[in-house]
């Protein structure tokens, strides 16, 4: 306990000094010794860097590395709540479980943030070896927002989601919005980013859909290459100001029968054949050709395919050698950080399995060790790290690692392995030099107005014009418009005469999106994911407000597509159809009065019919009958169907 007290007195008194400080010009005594040892001397290649703090560091400090934990906020200890991190507890994970890798979830203005961070980073230097925090998030520049897995607000700007990416399907446009969000996450001191989803998106129903790029293989993979790109710096690994990323999830989380997540126990398998399964592997080509700092294994089973002639072993993506050692070491040759996605190593109890409304699943009941959970958590990590990963997202405990190599399960020379992929990639970020950054500068540069304003240029030219009805696009302002689900202040600021009643009205806008059920209401994601049906029905309450509107006059309706719709409802009602995938009322607006250009193009095809849903194949990219609208299907005003 004595010495505990003056770790913290002393973590305490850096805490103290002022975030803002850059640290002492020349190096940085990190292991507090008076020498300027190997490790802390920039001049010196990172290998033989990583070497001399390798051998410096004991067992437990190796365990710790392999942990990717959260940043807990006070009452929450997966960081959701509050506006500054806890710092007793962070203390606590830094100090008594060395651990160096974080996830943030804060939301809070872009100086804060910062200044949180840099007290993240004070912490660390106060620790035996002074190993730097590598800090990472979930996606914060779109419009979704999923719980455990997207976030929004905090001053960033505001982008489409991935989706819409997908329809203008430019990769200069891709590296263009990397270099922004990593000159933005790097401004608040964050390092890596848990993205891009590299995910081949083959089941319309699936609640993962809108963070894809979509149903094809080629633009997948040229997409995600370009977000890797533009986030790293280029194609030579992560510099020293470019934020790591971790495509994921390798691989087939995408063919998920009914749509159903692998987060939840009722989706934790895929179903594929050897032929669909090459079409999900190669969506991955160009993120790994751009050499990805990271990748992230899927939760789910993946059934069906062989591997070098072998049925895949029934294991979640991250316990599957075949997978990971086999064919993304092996076969792809990728060299970098595998990271598991998070809490695979925890149980999966009664209110995980079977949750109701009196027992209704928590965080705390949050597992997915999907094809291991009638085994213990040594046996976990002992076969998640054989099979190749390196951290272990959202896991805070080194003692099953220790445990593991104390039985003989695991190698310290296979922990080493991992130790030095986690510390070579801070060094390459520059982070043992200088890990801190500039809270005024973070303000600055963060959500800018340029940054911005190409934001909400993309937010314009990303959406898909699927219908124009005796040119009723585009709308001279001026005229009186009826609205359901816009904003009026975004519609008068258009230069629109907003009214009360359609009767009264020359052209109504309604907005509106794909529907969905809450099929799984006391599974923590499952009662946040959109499930289920994607058609529009009678009883709908914007279907009965298109339907009110078209009585009257040219009826406008713009889709916000998370999945793909079906339109047979609406379709006869509706002039036009637009669809967006992450816009502001302003920007579609504007595509309205044609002051912009929809540009895009559908990346996936619309089903005709739920019926047409349920007939085609998970696994298999805009299969079934034929489609309402095939992949590729967009007006441009002026161009061409």
């Amino acid at each position: 306990m004595v010495g505990l007290g003056k770790w913290l007195a002393a973590s305490i008194a850096l805490f103290t000094l002022s975030a803002a400080a850059a640290p002492p010009s020349g190096w940085r005594d990190l292991n507090h010794n008076g020498r300027l040892d190997l490790y802390e001397d920039k001049h010196v290649p990172i290998d033989q860097r990583v070497e001399d703090l390798l051998a410096r560091m004991t067992l437990a400090e190796k365990a710790g590395l392999m942990l990717h934990g959260t940043l807990p906020t006070p009452g929450s200890s997966i960081g959701f709540a509050g506006q500054a991190y806890d710092q007793g507890a962070t203390t606590r994970l830094m100090r008594d479980r060395h651990i160096s890798s974080f996830i943030t979830r804060l939301v809070v203005p872009p100086a804060q943030l910062a200044a949180q961070n840099n007290a993240i980073q004070k912490l660390a230097e106060a620790g035996r070896l002074g190993i730097p925090a590598t800090i990472s998030t979930d996606p914060r520049h779109h419009f979704q927002a999923t719980l455990g897995a997207s976030t929004t607000g905090g001053g960033f700007s505001l982008w489409p989601d991935m989706l819409g990416f997908a329809a203008l399907n430019d990769p200069s446009v891709m590296r263009r919005f990397g270099d922004i969000a990593r000159a933005e996450y790097r401004a608040v001191g964050i390092h890596m980013a848990l993205s891009p989803q590299a995910d081949l998106a083959t089941e319309p129903r699936w609640a993962r859909f809108s963070a894809t790029f979509g149903s094809d293989p080629d633009t997948v993979s040229r997409l995600a290459g370009a977000y890797v790109e533009g986030f790293q710096q280029g194609t030579n690994g992560v510099t020293a100001q470019g934020v790591a990323t971790v495509v994921k999830h390798w691989v087939g989380y995408g063919a998920q029968p009914e749509g159903f997540d692998g987060h939840n126990v009722y989706g934790r398998h895929a179903t594929l054949t050897d032929a669909s399964f090459a079409d999900h592997i190669r969506a991955f080509d160009g993120a790994l050709a751009a050499r990805s700092a990271g990748v992230m294994p899927t939760y789910v089973i993946v059934q069906g395919p062989k591997v070098a002639g072998q049925p895949i072993e029934p294991v979640g993506g991250g316990f599957n050698t075949q997978l990971l050692s086999g064919l993304l070491r092996g076969d792809k040759g990728f060299a970098g950080l595998i990271v598991s996605d998070w809490s695979i190593t925890r149980d999966c109890p009664q209110a995980c399995v079977a949750p109701d409304a009196a027992n209704p699943q928590t965080p705390a009941s949050i597992g997915m060790p999907w094809g291991m959970e009638q085994t213990d958590k040594t046996t976990r990590f002992a076969n998640g790290i054989e099979a190749g990963i390196d951290q272990f997202g959202g896991a805070d405990d080194p003692a099953p690692i220790l445990d593991a190599v104390a039985t003989g399960q695991v190698s310290v020379q296979r922990i080493d392995e991992s130790a030095r992929r986690v510390l070579r990639l801070k060094f390459e970020q520059g982070l043992f030099d200088n890990p801190y950054v500039n809270e005024q500068a973070a303000a600055r540069i963060v959500g800018n107005p340029e940054a911005q304003r190409q934001a909400d240029a993309v937010q314009r030219a990303s959406q898909v014009l699927l219908r124009n009805d005796r040119a009723a696009l585009p709308v001279a302002p001026g005229q009186h418009i009826w609205l359901h689900g816009v904003d009026p202040v975004a519609a008068r600021a258009a230069g629109f005469v907003v009214v009360e009643d359609p009767a009264q009205a020359q052209v109504a806008l309604v907005r509106t999106a794909t529907p969905f059920e809450t099929l799984h209401p006391h599974h923590f994601f499952g009662s946040r994911q959109h499930e289920g049906r994607l058609d529009f029905r009678p009883e709908d309450k914007d279907v009965q407000a298109i339907a009110h509107a078209a009585a009257h006059v040219p009826t406008i309706v713009a889709i916000e597509m998370d999945r793909p719709a079906i339109l047979t409802a609406i379709e006869p009602m509706a002039r036009a159809v637009i669809v967006t995938f992450g816009a502001s009322d302003a920007a579609v607006l504007d595509v309205v009065a044609g002051r912009a250009t929809a540009q895009g193009r559908l990346p996936f095809s619309l089903p005709r019919s739920m019926a047409d849903v349920e007939a085609q194949r998970p696994d298999l990219s805009d299969d079934g009958p034929p489609p309402a609208y095939p992949r590729g299907a967009g007006i441009v005003v002026g161009g061409d169907q």
